[in-house]
C-alpha cells in the first residue's frame, strides 16, 4: 500500500481538487516573451552566493570526480539517475492528460530497469523509447499558472515562481521519494548528486565562460534560462544553448 510522507498527504489532497478544476477550464498558461524580475536585487545576491559555491566547492569537486572516474562509469551513474526520475515523468504526464507520453516513459523505465540493469545501462533509447522530460512545473503551465516572476535559488540557480513550487512538488511527491526507504533513498539521492557533478565537468567548457567571463553572469544566465525553459514549454525542438543550472535530475544523455 502506497504511503505518503507527512508533507506530501496535506499537499496530494490540496493538489487533487486543483487539478480537476484546471484541467477542466483546458487552458494552458500563455508563455511571456518579458522578463519580470522585481526582487533584482535579491536574485543577485543569491546569484553571487551561488557563483561563489561553484567557485569554491561545486566546480573542484566535479573536476576531481571527472578526472577520477572513467567515462562509462560516470554515465552509467548518470542513467540511474536519470531513470529513478522516470515515475515522476509519468505523474506528471498523466496530471497533463498527455498518455502517450506517459506511455512513453513508462515503456523506457520498463526497459532500462530489466535490459538495462536496473538503469546503469539505455538499451531504451536506440530502441526508440527517449526520454520527455517533464516535471510539476510544465504541470502547473498546462493547468494555465502563469509563470510569475523571476527568481534564483540557492544552488539550483535560475527559475520562477511557478517552477520553484514545482521544484517543490516534485520532490516531495516523487514516487523514488514516497516509496523508498531510507537508505535507498539516501543512495538514490547521492547518485543524483555525482550525475550532477559529471554534467557540471562535461559542461565546463560553456558553464566556466557564462559565469567567471562573462560582463553580466547573471543577465546572461537569466536570458538563457527563461529562453530555454520557454522553448521547451512549447514542445519545439531543443535550443542550440543550455541551462547550467536546470532540473537537478535532467540528464543530458536522455536528450
Amino acid at each position: 500500500m502506497l504511503t505518503l510522507s507527512p508533507f506530501a498527504k496535506p499537499l496530494f489532497r490540496r493538489l487533487l481538487p486543483a487539478a480537476a478544476l484546471v484541467l477542466l477550464a483546458g487552458c494552458a498558461a500563455p508563455i511571456p516573451s518579458g522578463i519580470s524580475d522585481p526582487y533584482e536585487a535579491q536574485n543577485r545576491a543569491v546569484h553571487r552566493g551561488n557563483v561563489a559555491l561553484d567557485r569554491s566547492v561545486v566546480r573542484p569537486t566535479s573536476m576531481a570526480y571527472g578526472h577520477t572516474l572513467p567515462g562509462p562509469v560516470r554515465t552509467g551513474i548518470s542513467n540511474f539517475a536519470s531513470n529513478l526520475s522516470l515515475p515522476a515523468a509519468v505523474v506528471n504526464s498523466l496530471l497533463q492528460l498527455r498518455p502517450g507520453d506517459a506511455a512513453q516513459n513508462t515503456t523506457r523505465f520498463l526497459i532500462n530497469t530489466t535490459i538495462g540493469v536496473g538503469g546503469l545501462l539505455d538499451p531504451a533509447t536506440p530502441m526508440g523509447a527517449t526520454q520527455i522530460e517533464t516535471g510539476f512545473g510544465e504541470t502547473l503551465h498546462v493547468w494555465g499558472v502563469a509563470e510569475g516572476n523571476y527568481v534564483e535559488l540557492p544552488l539550483l540557480g535560475p527559475s520562477t515562481g511557478r517552477d520553484a513550487v514545482g521544484t517543490v512538488v516534485d520532490v516531495a511527491l516523487s514516487p523514488t521519494v514516497v516509496l523508498l526507504r531510507a537508505e535507498r533513498l539516501r543512495a538514490a539521492v547521492g547518485t543524483g548528486i555525482l550525475s550532477q557533478l559529471g554534467r557540471r565537468f562535461d559542461r565546463s567548457n560553456l558553464v566556466d565562460p557564462l559565469l567567471y567571463e562573462s560582463a553580466d553572469s547573471y543577465a546572461q544566465s537569466r536570458q538563457i534560462y527563461l529562453d530555454n525553459r520557454r522553448f521547451r514549454l512549447r514542445r519545439g525542438a531543443e535550443p542550440d544553448y543550455f541551462d547550467p543550472y536546470e532540473d537537478p535530475y535532467d540528464d543530458p544523455s536522455a536528450q
